[in-house]
């Protein structure tokens, strides 16, 4: 047997097994990918050269997410499912599945996006490092891990990508789980701290990241992430 996302293209296989427990196997089940369905694997290719989070139009709110987040949403759009990072700007669809376990849906929610919700791929956001401080303590993060950190603005709650250079708000809340609010904790970042965007940083380039496995099932054609492609053992 072996990986999925090692299978090379233009190859008829039948899956034996689902690896990565009940989300995994529900979310594969979704496109038609269970234990004993045989796949026409079409290609193997990378999910797109950019390597930053992105921006999406959610019920008239613009919203930014890391990769690492999107990489996990799969979208119907013009009558196939594909992960939400084959979309380009402009492009729109229907949030069909969301890898990743309650939890995950869970913080998706705080930023409006759930099963059902409507997108809009607005733009790729240049993945630079923003640096803030607080209490008198200069903090640095990329443009991913600040979109899961919100302040309250003009008595608004926005993601701390929106602030200006110089503006201060105040921190509302930080979508993540626990081990990300007590990662930020030890830094000083919390609820009801003071924070100020001092600047933002252009780093060096990125290697590009991600690729999908698009099969057919059937007659159906279904594009499978990268980290479900490593969970499905094939021969």
């Amino acid at each position: 047997m072996k990986l999925l996302k090692d299978v090379e293209p233009e190859t008829t296989v039948l899956v034996k097994e689902i690896t990565g427990g009940a989300d995994v196997k529900e979310h594969l089940e979704e496109l038609g990918v269970t234990e004993g369905v045989e796949l026409e694997i079409i290609a193997t290719e990378p999910v797109h050269v950019h390597s930053g989070p992105i921006s999406l139009a959610v019920a008239d709110q613009e919203v930014i997410i890391a990769r690492g987040w999107a990489d996990k949403i799969y979208m119907e759009h013009k009558g196939e499912v594909i992960p939400l990072l084959m979309l380009e700007g402009g492009d729109k669809g229907t949030v069909k599945a969301i890898e990743g376990g309650k939890d995950f849906e869970g913080f998706l929610s705080e930023c409006g996006i759930t099963k059902g919700s409507e997108l809009a791929f607005l733009r790729h956001v240049p993945d630079r490092t923003l640096v803030f401080s607080v209490e008198e303590t200069e903090i640095k993060m990329g443009e991913g891990q600040a979109s899961k950190v919100f302040v309250v603005r003009d008595g608004k709650s926005i993601q701390i990508n929106y602030l200006e250079d110089g503006e201060k708000a105040t921190m509302d809340k930080i979508v993540g789980g626990t081990h990300l609010t007590e990662k930020f904790d030890q830094i000083g970042l919390k609820e009801g701290s003071e924070i100020t965007l001092l600047r933002k940083e252009t780093p060096a380039p990125t290697p590009k990241r991600g690729s999908y496995v698009l099969a057919k099932v059937g007659a159906q054609s279904v594009t499978i992430g990268h980290g479900l492609a490593e969970k499905v053992l094939v021969e």
